[in-house]
């Protein structure tokens, strides 16, 4: 007796266990990165404004980010085969993570050490965001148009250049004074930002090592 109408067969449900259905990575990549640039918003406005809301709305990201980090691993580990390679994939979702990671560590220690945003702070995380926006853009557009994927790869390296350059003005300007207590601790938080920039480049590095290998 054949199965009930509309009912997947017998042989293609036993495909379907041997060979599962590929998940869709470039959508979770897409969503992932989507999350970062929302986050990297987030830490804009904190820079703007202090506000202790948003900082416990950062806070609340980085849970979210680690369930969204934990479901692309497992499907990552699950899957027969990819369209990515493996290694590029973790890499990846490991340095989006990252990101909101360091967001969140920016702020929580901004809070604990008692420190106010300054306009270091604001450049920083202003080019963080225009980042993050690029890696979001690129991964949205790897499956049909990956070449372009590329240049968007490109300016999320420069924004990290741009970070770079403005924590080295921001470490020149703070050793001008005295209040070591006060420069050790506003430091840690400029290298908080630069390691979130540092990560930023590592996944538009791993974007651009996969339109190499698609193209």
């Amino acid at each position: 007796m054949s199965d009930n109408p509309g009912s997947p067969s017998l042989l293609s449900r036993l495909i379907e266990r041997v060979f599962p259905k590929m998940p869709d990575f470039f959508a979770m990549l897409t969503l992932q990165c989507r999350h970062v640039a929302q986050t990297a918003g987030l830490l804009v406005e904190f820079m703007e404004t202090a506000a202790p809301d948003i900082g416990r709305q950062i806070r609340k990201d980085e849970h979210e980010a680690d369930r969204v980090k934990i479901h692309n691993l497992h499907a990552l580990n699950e899957a027969f085969s990819t369209p990515i390679d493996r290694e590029d994939l973790y890499r990846a979702i490991m340095d989006l993570d990252e990101v909101v990671n360091y967001c969140k560590t920016t702020v929580s220690e901004m809070e604990v050490l008692q420190l106010d945003p300054d306009k270091h702070c604001l450049e920083m995380a202003m080019h963080i965001k225009l980042g993050t926006d690029a890696l979001l853009q690129g991964f949205t557009r790897l499956a049909k148009e990956p070449a372009q994927a590329a240049e968007d790869a490109d300016l999320a390296r420069k924004a990290e250049r741009r970070v770079e350059k403005a924590y080295r003005r921001a470490i020149a300007d703070l050793f001008q004074g005295d209040d070591y207590i006060h420069m050790f601790k506003r430091r840690e938080i400029y290298r908080h930002l630069s390691n979130a920039a540092d990560r930023m480049a590592h996944c538009a590095n791993t974007l651009h090592d996969i339109v190499v290998k698609m193209c």
